[in-house]
């Protein structure tokens, strides 16, 4: 595990970085949907909403984004995770770990007792990933239907 790593609340000049973190740049719909991000997790100010980046050195190479929710489904108060990404070029070191539990630490800091998060079942990557840091399949199975 990498221990040069400093993870940190995101700002809002961290917004070009991250669009380009997985190396396909900053487009105009990817810099939409994190403006979006930012406003509602980095600018709002709410303790209960977590933009986290990891820093090696001076680079960005790694960002978390979760907040607890309630209610939805029935279910009580919980941490979710909804982004988690980690540069290619230092993936395998720890980085996506150590944001993940900087991510849980600060989750149950603020009431969460749970965290939760979605992954396509063909993310075999991501899938391991998460189960590697202890995450299982929970009591709730998403269900979908294709629109024609």
């Amino acid at each position: 595990m990498e221990d040069n790593v400093i993870i940190r609340n995101a700002s809002l000049g961290d917004i070009e970085t991250i669009c380009g973190l997985n190396g396909s740049g900053a487009d105009q719909f990817r810099m939409a949907y994190w403006q979006d991000i930012f406003d509602h997790y980095v600018l709002s100010g709410r303790a209960d909403r977590l933009c986290l980046v990891a820093e090696k050195g001076s680079q960005m190479v790694g960002v978390i984004v979760g907040e607890i929710r309630a209610w939805e489904f029935g279910s009580l108060p919980c941490g979710w995770v909804f982004v988690l990404s980690v540069a290619p070029g230092v993936r395998e070191l720890g980085i996506g770990q150590r944001l993940f539990t900087e991510m849980c630490n600060r989750l149950k800091e603020i009431g969460a007792t749970t965290v939760r998060t979605m992954v396509d079942l063909d993310n075999k990557l991501a899938l391991s990933f998460f189960r590697s840091v202890g995450m299982t399949t929970g009591r709730y199975v998403e269900l979908e239907k294709q629109l024609d």
